[in-house]
């Protein structure tokens, strides 16, 4: 069993280390091309680079743990996301790509701000980048959290390496190859690897919802509606159980996708203007198909353990349980890759923009302002390897819970940058001193709201999540305070 498997991965990995040398032999002479691969990616390349850059471990992890424990009313988050990501390619991808360029030539969100209202540049960039640092760090460690359980789960006692646990050596590897190809290709390769992890993520949320609905034991789809209607009828209901908190709860993951720098910065590095319509097009097809098959895999991966007598611990893991019990090696092989491109895909995409804010934010602003390229590019490669290895310490928690750091962190970064994002680029009077105020505000708020437990529960009811208030609360703060101060020489934005 592990010789067929370790045969599929070790290929994958191989490919990805590939993308990487040949990434590095292209595009990493200048910091232009290791931060944002010069601005030369095809719409399909974007698309499907943001899409899985997005959607992580929590695709086939996460997503999948909560329909398979409460049914199709954890779908809204789903379709919440769905909406967001429309939209997200609709209002900002156009105006991120041309304003960019118009404002500086800005290669990091960071640097874009501080162009765009440069009367508080070094503000601006200093706090920004601090944000996407510390938010990226546990939003990594929530994909090398999803690495550790896959080796856990699916080779246990087989990759222990001394005293070390599976769950550790899972994250050794995991982080291990990430950061080979994106130390030494940059946001070429970055991109190139996320549009192959795109394609075998999508064929493996095909592959797996049909084997285990249509495959022995499944039973099809009547069979698998009887089973859970038998067991609780709520889990094939929308509504049922779900109140209007926990509704507006899930469907407002959505708003996170407007402050993603990972996800936003692909808007940046598309080839033309013209491309974007494309780009969003196919983006939001693969989305659809994958979303539908993650949570296909959920619900009805919870009929196939009810019907064949399976014991399934961690609802997160059903992935690995099915794709090990059902599957030929090399094909469970190919899976468990499935699995590993959604979360180094994702991984690798926060490590970069988080080493190309040290890099551009901290290290050239502060440090070496005369930095050379050759410079800039080796800061940003040593970037990486820092981010990636704190985002280890902070995973180094078996117990941690994949969707609860994603939900933290996303929420962080949709509370901070979102409102700021949609304002700067679509309200002329947007400001130095609301941009960042609306930062400020939309980040503590997200953090004070964690950290008081209201997102489990508020006011003796069910939790609000905390992207809801942080973001209102961004978005207020932005209005009022441009409102009420004029930052000289900033009105200089075109709406378009």
């Amino acid at each position: 069993m592990a010789i067929g498997v370790w045969i599929s991965l070790s290929a994958y990995f191989a490919l990805m280390i590939g993308i990487g040398l040949y990434a590095m032999r292209t595009s990493t002479s200048t910091s232009e091309d290791y931060i944002l691969g010069g601005r030369t990616l095809s719409p399909q390349v974007a698309a499907l680079s943001a899409g899985a850059s997005d959607m992580s471990g929590w695709l086939l992890l996460g997503l999948p743990g909560a329909m398979f424990v409460s049914g199709l009313g954890s779908a809204w988050i789903g379709i919440g996301l769905f909406v967001g990501a429309f939209f997200n390619w609709v209002l900002v991808a156009p105006r991120l790509r041309e304003q960019t360029v118009h404002y500086g030539n800005a290669i990091t969100i960071p640097a874009f701000l501080a162009n765009r209202f440069p009367t508080r540049a070094l503000s601006l960039r200093t706090v920004s980048a601090v944000v996407i640092v510390v938010f990226f760090a546990v939003y990594t460690a929530s994909g090398l959290v999803a690495g550790g359980k896959l080796f856990e789960s699916a080779f246990s006692g087989i990759v222990s390496i001394g005293s070390l646990s599976d769950y550790t050596v899972g994250i050794i590897i995991t982080l291990g190859v990430v950061l080979a190809y994106t130390v030494v290709g940059g946001f070429l390769a970055v991109s190139l690897t996320d549009f192959v992890q795109g394609c075998i993520m999508m064929l493996a949320l095909v592959i797996m919802p049909a084997v285990v609905l249509f495959g022995e034991g499944g039973g099809g789809f009547s069979q698998a509606s009887q089973t859970l209607n038998e067991v609780d009828p709520t889990l094939l209901s929308w509504t049922e159980g779900l109140t209007f908190i926990g509704w507006l709860s899930a469907v407002t993951w959505g708003l996170g996708y407007f402050g993603q720098p990972h996800i936003i910065v692909r808007f940046m590095a598309i080839r033309t203007l013209k491309d974007v319509p494309t780009a969003r097009n196919i983006g939001m097809s693969w989305m659809a198909i994958s979303l539908i098959g993650a949570v296909s895999l959920g619900i009805f991966g919870r009929a196939y353990a009810i019907r064949n007598g399976m014991d399934v611990q961690d609802p997160e893991t059903i992935f690995i349980i099915l794709a090990n019990l059902l599957f030929h090696p090399l094909v469970t092989g190919f899976l468990y890759a499935a699995l590993l491109a959604a979360i180094m895909s994702t991984i690798s995409s926060q490590l970069l923009v988080a080493s190309s804010s040290l890099t551009e934010d901290f290290y050239r602003l502060f440090l070496n302002k005369q930095a050379t390229e050759k410079q800039t590019v080796g800061v940003g490669r040593i970037s990486v390897v820092l981010v990636g290895l704190v985002a280890a310490v902070i995973a180094s928690d078996p117990d941690s819970q994949v969707l609860g750091l994603v939900s933290n962190a996303w929420a962080g970064f949709g509370a901070a940058f979102g409102p700021l994002i949609i304002l700067s680029l679509m309200w002329s009077r947007t400001n130095g001193a609301g941009a960042i105020a609306g930062m400020i505000v939309g980040a503590l708020t997200v953090m004070i709201w964690i950290s008081l437990g209201w997102s489990g529960e508020f006011m003796g009811g069910p939790g609000v999540y905390e992207i809801i208030p942080g973001f209102i609360a961004s978005f207020i703060a932005i209005l009022v305070v441009s409102s009420v101060t004029a930052d000289a020489g900033e009105y200089q934005h075109i709406e378009r």
